[in-house]
C-alpha cells in the first residue's frame, strides 16, 4: 500500500499505451470479462494518439507506477445543445483502492468537462458492483433507474439493415 500524497494524475502520453492496455486487462479481470478483451495495445495507441483521436485517457501514478486510469470521449446532448463526456472506464489497481485515487481521477475528468463547457459527465456501472455505486453516489452521481444500455456488437453491425 502507498499513500496518496505522491499521486500524479496526468493525461496519457504515447509512451503509455502498453501500460494503459495492461490496466485495461486488469479491469477486465476484475469484472470477470477477460474473455471479452479482443483488442490490442497498438489499436489503443492509434485511437488515443493517431490522426483521428477517438478517446482520451488520464493515468494515475504513485511512486512512478501506473496504478489507475480513466478513459473517456465526448458525446453530445441534443436537449442541452452541449457536448458531454462519457467516462468509458475507471479503474484503480486493487492494492491502491480506498486511497482517493478513484476520486482524483473522476475529479480530473470533471475538471476537463467544466473547462470544455460540457453539459454533463456520464458513465455506466455494473449492477452487481455495490461498492462502486456507493462510491459514485458519494461523488454526487445519480444512478438512473429508467435508462438501460442498448448495444449492437461488431459482428451484427453489417446485418442491422437486414434484421
Amino acid at each position: 500500500m502507498t499513500s496518496c500524497s505522491n499521486l500524479i494524475v496526468r493525461f496519457a502520453e504515447p509512451a503509455d499505451y502498453s501500460v494503459l492496455f495492461k490496466l485495461i486487462q486488469g479491469l477486465a479481470e476484475y469484472e470477470k470479462l477477460s474473455h471479452a478483451v479482443t483488442g490490442n495495445a497498438p489499436a489503443l495507441k492509434e485511437h488515443l494518439f493517431g490522426s483521428h483521436k477517438y478517446i482520451e485517457a488520464i493515468l494515475a501514478e504513485s511512486a512512478g507506477q501506473a496504478v489507475g486510469f480513466a478513459l473517456f470521449f465526448h458525446n453530445y446532448s441534443t436537449f442541452l445543445t452541449k457536448p458531454g463526456i462519457y467516462l468509458e472506464d475507471l479503474f484503480v489497481l486493487p492494492a491502491y483502492r480506498r486511497q482517493g485515487i478513484g476520486k482524483a481521477l473522476i475529479t480530473k475528468v470533471a475538471q476537463i468537462a467544466v473547462e470544455r463547457d460540457c453539459g454533463r459527465l456520464e458513465w455506466s456501472v455494473l449492477d452487481w458492483n455495490e461498492s462502486a455505486k456507493a462510491f459514485y453516489r458519494s461523488m454526487g452521481a445519480s444512478i438512473l433507474d429508467d435508462w438501460q444500455i442498448c448495444r449492437v456488437t461488431e459482428d451484427m453491425l453489417p446485418h442491422i439493415n437486414s434484421l
